[in-house]
């Protein structure tokens, strides 16, 4: 789980490019995430691994300061246009942000325990 505490008291625990962005992300593979998907009850089809992937490269991207909000509406800019919202609840029944996120290998962002940010918990 993202500690912020070591992020402050040791920089290099996560490294960034020159830019500030994460290059590395927490250890992850996707037999790793076959193992969390078959925990939770989810057979991994091509449309979850887009959206794994989808949700590390936010993170890269984005950093562990993304509210569930603004991952979820990531999500639906990116899907939308697809099969739409219910869809990736459809996909990730316990929350395409926060059940997402935990196969993703990523910690929850802040808020993702509200149903409405993508968690049904």
């Amino acid at each position: 789980m993202f500690d912020i505490n070591k992020t402050i008291l040791d920089e290099d625990v996560l490294q960034r490019d020159p830019e500030g962005y994460l290059s590395e992300l927490p250890e992850w593979s996707e037999m790793k995430a076959l193992a969390a998907a078959r925990a939770e009850g989810i057979a991994l089809t091509d449309e979850h691994w887009r959206v794994l992937h989808f949700l590390r490269d936010h993170y890269r991207d984005n950093g562990p300061t993304c509210t569930a909000r603004e991952i979820i509406r990531a999500l639906e800019d990116r899907f939308g246009d697809e099969q739409g919202k219910r869809h990736l609840y459809q996909l990730f029944p316990g929350g395409p942000v926060v059940q997402g996120c935990r196969i993703a290998g990523l910690p929850t962002p802040a808020y993702g325990i509200d149903p409405s940010f993508g968690s049904v918990h």
